[in-house]
C-alpha cells in the first residue's frame, strides 16, 4: 500500500522597505504557523497554496505597492496587500501602520491580518463579493486570534 506524503510549502518573509523599523523574527514565526492553519482550511476553487513550493511575503513601502497596484491592477493608489497566484504576497507596511492607528490595533496585528489574507487568496478564497469578503474577514480574524493566543 502506498501512502501519499504531502509536503507543506515553505514560507519566506523579507523586508524591502526602510521607512518603518520592524522586528522580522516574530512575523516569520507567525507566518509559518499561519501557513499551517490556512492549509487546514478547505481549499476553494483555484486554490494553489498546497501545490506551491514556497510562499514569498514581501514587506514594501506605499510607493512600491502603489507601483505594483498600478502595473497589475490599473489602480494608482497604495493598498494593503496584493497576492499573486504564483506565491508572492506584497504587504505595505506604511498602510498597515495607518490602519493600526485607525482601528486601534498594533502594526504587528495588521501585518498578521494581511499575511493571512494573502494566504487565503492563495488557497482560493476571494473577496470580490460581499459574502466572499465577509468569509475572508471572518477566517483571517479567526486564524490571527488563534495564533495570537499561543
Amino acid at each position: 500500500m502506498r501512502q501519499k506524503i504531502t509536503a507543506q510549502p515553505g514560507i519566506a518573509v523579507s523586508d524591502r522597505q526602510r521607512k518603518i523599523r520592524l522586528k522580522l523574527a516574530p512575523l516569520c514565526a507567525f507566518a509559518e504557523k499561519a501557513l499551517s492553519e490556512c492549509l487546514k482550511l478547505a481549499p476553494q476553487k483555484k486554490g494553489v497554496l498546497a501545490g506551491l513550493p514556497e510562499v514569498s511575503v514581501v514587506l514594501v513601502s506605499d510607493k512600491r505597492i502603489a507601483a505594483i497596484h498600478q502595473e497589475f491592477m490599473d489602480a494608482p493608489d497604495p493598498t494593503d496587500v496584493i497576492t499573486f497566484q504564483h506565491g508572492e504576497i506584497f504587504i505595505s507596511v506604511e498602510t498597515a501602520k495607518r490602519q493600526a492607528r485607525a482601528y486601534g490595533t498594533s502594526l504587528q496585528h495588521e501585518l498578521r491580518l494581511y499575511l493571512v489574507h494573502g494566504l487565503l487568496h492563495l488557497h482560493g478564497y476571494n473577496d470580490k463579493t460581499k459574502a466572499g469578503a465577509a468569509e475572508m474577514k471572518r477566517l483571517q480574524e479567526r486564524v490571527v486570534a488563534k495564533l495570537d493566543d499561543r
